[in-house]
């Protein structure tokens, strides 16, 4: 696979991302679209990562731009888990885990995959302030290493008007579970 995109899925993509920028400006009320796209166009593994996560269904729309570092941070911002990223287990050593009945692929080796980073406890809880997500699945997120070497990892959704934070074998998956992620421009 080629990392880069023809001139149509660029000037596509960014149609795509423009029209969302400019439909959801709570996301982002202080930011400039001109801005975004010059950034993009600098970049093209960037706008190479953020059409995977396009099309894997995550929706990814500018959250906010790192006061340190100057980046614009972009999320996920599907309803629900992107539908091109579900019924994966968490890593592939859970993958490799597991005897029968193995997914097709794990979240972070997809990730990685697509230059995106899963979301931490404290992003994914961005999100839901942003704009509620997960209502009816959920999503994989980091992990720390001291559940993960137990056999554990971490997983989020939004029920009852609350977020809640969940553990799983790393090696389970389900339909309604798949990763948001997280792209720095």
């Amino acid at each position: 696979m080629t990392n880069e995109l023809s001139s149509e899925q660029r000037e596509e993509l960014l149609h795509t991302l423009e029209d969302r920028f400019e439909k959801n400006r709570h996301r982002h009320e202080d930011l400039e679209w001109v801005e975004v796209r010059a950034k993009l166009e600098e970049l093209p593994h960037k706008l190479w990562s953020l059409y995977q996560m396009e099309q894997t269904g995550g929706e990814p729309d500018v959250v906010g731009r790192d006061e340190k570092t100057g980046e614009y941070v972009f999320f996920d911002c599907v309803k629900e888990s992107p539908k091109g990223r579900r019924s994966v287990c968490f890593d592939r050593k859970a993958l490799e885990s597991r005897k029968k009945y193995k997914p097709d692929n794990n979240a972070i080796d997809m990730a990685d995959e697509i230059g995106i980073e899963l979301l931490t406890e404290e992003q994914y809880r961005e999100l839901q302030e942003i704009n509620p997500v997960d209502l009816k699945t959920s999503s994989w997120i980091q992990t720390p290493s001291t559940i993960r070497d137990l056999g554990g990892a971490l997983f989020c959704d939004r029920r009852y008007d609350t977020v809640f934070v969940y553990h799983n074998g790393a090696e389970s998956y389900y339909a309604a579970r798949g990763f948001r992620g997280l792209l720095r421009v």
